[in-house]
């Protein structure tokens, strides 16, 4: 895995928003085999370039990927509807946190900075997902791309982020595991941290201060103990 250097030592982070997908959650993996699941309905297979695309959208637009791509003839609207009939099956048993996600918070409400998933699953899913998990409690609000007008990749999300724990972006971490909901807090002018998973390690983050293995990457919490510090 690349890393880099901090390379602003000087910066202040007043708030931190967390993607979910790949991020907080094993979500990601478990998506792979709902994919399986969906298209094997179908006599088909789920494409690993397909699903590359897909990762980080929005539903309408990643299912309007997968419909494009394999051209199919159900809407958005009903993948998503059959996605959620599937997830019910198999989110009970194999729903997980990824590693140092407990820890991190622990750090974040420590130091007592303002906190929020910023995802473009839908509501019901991330409130469902994360309640499962028992952390849904430890943010002080969820945001999904339903609550602005553009999703991932555009900034929309993280300039409502930042707007509602009234801090400036550009002092607000934001912490992402894809290419796309990277671009989305780069362009929104926030601190950017990737940290990638199994399904997006390739990708390309353009405009990341740097790139993590894991939420332990000591960097996060050295970003967060020096505004700790200033707080106390």
């Amino acid at each position: 895995m690349r890393k880099q250097a901090i390379d602003n030592l000087s910066t202040k982070i007043e708030a931190v928003a967390f993607d979910m997908d790949g991020l907080l959650l094993n979500t990601e993996d478990l998506y792979g085999e709902v994919g399986e699941i969906l298209m094997g309905r179908r006599g088909r297979t789920y494409r690993e370039e397909v699903r590359q695309r897909m990762i980080g959208l929005p539903a309408p637009q990643a299912f309007g990927v997968l419909i494009e791509a394999e051209g199919l003839e159900e809407t958005w609207q009903a993948l998503q509807r059959e996605t959620d009939e599937i997830f019910e099956e198999i989110l009970p048993t194999k729903l997980a946190l990824m590693p140092g996600i407990e820890e991190l918070l622990d750090h974040v409400e420590e130091r007592s900075l303002p906190r929020c998933v910023a995802t473009s699953s839908t509501r019901s899913f991330a409130t469902r997902a994360l309640n499962q998990v028992g952390i849904l409690g430890r943010f002080d609000f969820l945001l999904t791309a339903a609550d602005v007008p553009r999703g991932k990749p555009h900034p929309d999300i993280y300039e409502e982020a930042a707007r509602r724990m009234g801090v400036e972006t550009h002092t607000m971490l934001v912490l992402e595991d894809s290419p796309t909901g990277t671009r989305a807090g780069v362009t929104a002018g926030a601190y950017v941290v990737s940290v990638p998973n199994a399904h997006t390690r390739h990708g390309t983050f353009d405009g990341a201060r740097w790139i993590a293995d894991t939420l332990r990457d000591v960097r996060i919490r050295s970003l967060i103990d020096r505004r700790g510090r200033e707080a106390r």
